[in-house]
């Protein structure tokens, strides 16, 4: 029997990565190791839980984002000495795959689940291809269910994927490009299924945005979560959704009563013309004034806000960042991301800055390890590198600090049920580790 090896790389531990209760698991390694056929064996290496070590296989297939794409190609340049085919796939190299191809056999750009059986086919009669392209599911008809069973059993959270696509363009995000713009969903029964065989309490919803853009998508969302509430699973769980999702409140009430401990938003910024410029039109119709609306809406039913917030655009100041740090704070997101904005490959903003001359770091792909949303990696304009650096210390310091801090929790501890603070609480806490352990935090100083 045929060995299949897949690896889930880990570069420099950094950010929420530093946490337990903030890691995720490879779930796309599991869909690999699903569609693989039933006579090869199939192991997930897992850097997460234990670094690499060389281990015998006929066939190696690695995935990464962008950050710990070099771990992965250092990985690869091991098994390639030994004449062992490697393979790439993930959001990376389905973007860069010509780069990726300088250090693995073939590439998998897009979704591996319709293409896997071709790629195993060709390594079996040795005329493997450098390049396959994954055709984009149909995941009404999909009854394909992930090898959770190879996923490292230390994880927290047990993952499920419901729907892929976004009909956006944030011009940030690299997701509609990958997945395309085509909303996908799953029928509620089969994820239903699928959730009653997963072990575990805690379940993250993988969906870019579970409850999705359209009437169709939120009749969906409202099945699924009748369904969890009807099948008594009494499974907690997190979800990302789209800030218009406070204006559905019978919806609300049903993914509270279906175990919804918190949202993943992103607002991304608390200024319109900032707004205007990320493309992020749907938070522009709701305005950034109605912020704590939003956030109020979800704390009447008992569902914390883990909110993103983005600082390095263009023409920001120290007046900006005072102003965001008091409006983050009255908005009364529960947890709090604030990143720094990062040109990935596959976004329009890479292919404006790059068409500009703006990226500082361009010795690719070594300097990819820079791209990790911690790092000032174009020249922005109106204003300094160090002011962004400081700015994003401001913040924090004032959102990890006393009397916000405390402040923050306690409306967590009002409105949240003991257990969901417990989560709360323990994500802030990764977050200021994540923060205090910044290439940034000792070398500029928290003041503006």
């Amino acid at each position: 029997m045929k060995k299949l090896l897949l690896i889930n790389p880990m570069g420099r531990r950094s950010g929420m990565a530093l946490s337990k209760i903030s890691n995720i698991p490879p779930l796309s390694l599991a869909y690999v190791a699903a569609v693989t056929p039933s006579n090869w064996s199939v192991k997930i290496w897992d850097e997460n839980f234990t670094p690499f070590e060389f281990e015998e296989a006929d066939l190696v297939g690695i995935t990464a984002f962008t950050s710990n794409i070099n771990r992965a190609y250092e990985i690869a340049g091991i098994y390639r000495e030994k004449k062992i085919k490697v393979i790439f796939g993930g959001i990376h190299v389905s973007m860069m795959p010509d780069e990726a191809l300088h250090y693995g056999d073939a590439v998998v750009v897009g979704e591996v689940e319709g293409i896997w059986d071709k790629v195993i086919s060709d390594f079996e009669n040795n005329i493997l291809q450098p390049k396959y392209i994954g055709p984009r599911l149909d995941l009404a008809q999909s009854k394909i269910t992930p090898r959770r069973d190879l996923i490292h059993p230390d994880y927290l959270w047990n993952p499920i994927q419901t729907s892929r696509g976004c009909p956006f363009s944030c011009h940030f995000c690299s997701v509609s490009n990958y997945l395309g713009r085509n909303y996908r969903q799953r029928n509620p029964e089969d994820i239903l299924k699928e959730l009653d065989e997963m072990q575990g309490e805690f379940v993250l919803f993988l969906d870019d945005n579970l409850i999705g853009y359209s009437p169709e998508s939120r009749k969906r969302a409202k099945e699924l979560f009748e369904g969890m509430i009807k099948r008594g699973f009494n499974k907690k769980w997190v979800m990302q959704t789209s800030i218009n999702a406070a204006g559905d409140e019978p919806l609300l009430k049903l993914a509270a009563q279906a175990g919804c401990m918190f949202a993943f938003i992103g607002f991304e910024t608390t200024n319109p013309d900032m707004l205007k410029n990320m493309k992020k039109g749907i938070n522009l119709k709701t305005g950034p004034e109605n912020y704590k609306k939003v956030v109020d809406t979800f704390h009447k039913y008992g569902i914390g806000v883990f909110g993103a917030f983005i600082v390095g655009n263009d023409f920001e100041s120290p007046d900006y960042y005072k102003k965001m740090a008091k409006d983050v704070i009255r908005s009364g997101v529960d947890i709090v991301q604030i990143t720094i904005l990062t040109p990935l490959p596959g976004t329009e903003l890479m292919e404006q800055l790059e068409k500009e001359g703006r990226l500082i770091h361009t010795d690719f792909p070594k300097d990819w390890e820079k791209y990790r949303f911690s790092h000032v990696v174009h020249e922005p304009r109106g204003v300094e590198e160090e002011t962004i650096y400081r700015g994003d210390n401001f913040i924090k310091e004032n959102i990890y600090s006393f009397p916000a801090y405390p402040y923050r929790l306690l409306k967590s501890f009002i409105f949240l049920n003991r257990f969901n603070f417990y989560v709360v609480m323990k994500l802030n806490q990764a977050g200021k580790k994540s923060w205090q352990n910044s290439q940034y935090y000792l070398k500029y100083c928290h003041t503006l």
